[in-house]
Order: structure tokens, then sequence, then C-alpha cells
């Protein structure tokens, strides 16, 4: 039974973080910014403050699922997170890259993102509501504990992929900085335009 909540956290966190969002698109820029060494530092960090992160939204996933507007202050903050990246990612296209970094950076940056990633709380609400009604985990301290695990280990896989695969693309076509930084802030600002979209219409036109 621990296998397969071992399993199942993998599994469904693996494909939690397949859709683009803040985390695999800045796993994407540290691998070309900075090297792939420095992107596993990130994920490493990242995966170990995922395990805490899921651990606390299952084990009070009743309670959240109960709060109505939960999903509108999500939304709310990740305008914001992603407004910030952007700007951040934007302002630092024209920058030369250094020919070291600090790894505590990268991991520090791990751990602050783990932190503040609001994206997946509806993910694991849908998911963990779901899980928990139909009794494939329960809510004990040792399941929890090994799911989040699971969750951990699904989390760095899926990240470690998109880390080879922007590595790969850099070898073959050659990206430099400025494109790639350009891109991805590109990418962030249509992520937070889309929740501003989603906040005006349940406000202003369905409201």
């Amino acid at each position: 039974m621990l296998f397969l909540t071992l399993f199942l956290g993998l599994i469904l966190n693996s494909i939690g973080y397949i859709p683009p969002g803040n985390i695999n698109l800045t796993v994407v820029q540290l691998t070309i910014n900075r090297g792939i060494k420095q992107a596993l530092y990130f994920i490493f960090a990242f995966s170990a403050v995922e395990m805490l992160f899921t651990f606390g939204v299952m084990r009070f996933v009743q309670w959240l699922s109960s709060e109505i507007k939960l999903g509108n202050i999500i939304d709310a903050v990740m305008i914001l997170v992603f407004l910030v990246l952007g700007v951040m990612t934007w302002r630092s296209r024209k920058e030369m890259p250094k020919e070291d970094y600090s790894k505590k950076d990268s991991i520090r940056y791990g751990m602050l993102l783990g932190v503040l990633n609001p994206m997946q709380i509806p993910y694991w609400l849908f998911v963990g509501t779901y899980l928990i009604s139909h009794e494939w985990i329960n809510t004990g301290y040792l399941s929890l504990s090994v799911f989040s695990i699971g969750s951990g280990i699904g989390a760095a896989l899926t990240l470690y992929g998109f880390a080879r695969f922007a590595a790969y693309i850099q070898t073959k076509f050659t990206l430099n900085n400025y494109t790639v930084n350009k891109g991805i802030a590109m990418l962030f600002f249509a992520l937070s335009g889309y929740h501003i979209c989603k906040l005006a219409y349940i406000y202003l036109i369905k409201g």
C-alpha cells in the first residue's frame, strides 16, 4: 500500500509540472543561462521544499477545499509572481553570463520558489480530494509522508527532463541568453495576463 502511495505521488506530481509554469520555465532559463549543473542545484532544493509543501496541502485539503474564494486569491498571487519573474527576466536579458555561479544562489532560489508556488494548490486540492474521497490514500502522517516523498521525486524527474531538453535545444540551435530571457519573460507576462483576464471575467462579466 505504501509503495502505491509513493508511486501515486511520483506520477501525479510528474504530470503536474508538465504544463508551462513559473517553475519549469525557470529551470529552462537556468539551464541555458547558467548551465545544467546550476539547474540541478535548483531542482534539488525545490523538490525538497515541494515535499513539505505537498504534505501541508494534502493534510489540510478538506479545509482548503471549503474556502470558496481561495482560487481567486491564488490567481491574484500568481499575477504578482509572474509579473515579478517577468520583470526580473526581462531586465536580465542583456546581462552577460558569468563564468562561475554560486551553488548557494541556485539552492536559495529553488527554496524560494518552492515556497512561492501557489499554482500547485488548486492541482492538489482537486487531486487530493479525489484520492482521499476514493480511499486511494489516507490522511495519516506515514501515508502522507510517503506520498509527499513521491511528489518530490516526481517533480525532480519532470524538471530534470526540462533541464535536459533545454540543454539539448541549446546545443542544436546555439541560443543566446538575450533570446532565451526575452522569450521566457514574454511567457511570464502572458501567464500573468491569463490570470488577469480570468479574474476580470469572474468579477466584471460573470459576477
